[in-house]
């Protein structure tokens, strides 16, 4: 099922301001769950989790900066 341009366009806004934020508390946690790790694995855990986010919003994030493909061609005098 294909979401509408606006309904996708506020999807996004929800993800990225409350999901992506909670995403970092859980993020975060899990990682205060270990003792502290040698720093390159640190760094590599936190790579990951940095990237992994994006893979669940991508299809609703994808186009939303683009103009809306639903809305009605503007006049031709206006072109």
């Amino acid at each position: 099922m294909a979401l509408r341009y606006k309904t996708r366009k506020r999807l996004s806004y929800l993800l990225i301001f409350v999901g992506l934020p909670l995403y970092v508390v859980v993020a975060v946690t899990v990682v205060g769950w270990f003792d502290r790790p040698p720093i390159w694995l640190e760094l590599l855990l936190y790579a990951v989790l940095g990237v992994l986010w994006i893979l669940p919003f991508r299809a609703v994030v994808r186009g939303v900066g683009q103009p809306d493909p639903d809305a009605p061609p503007p006049p031709a005098d206006e072109r």
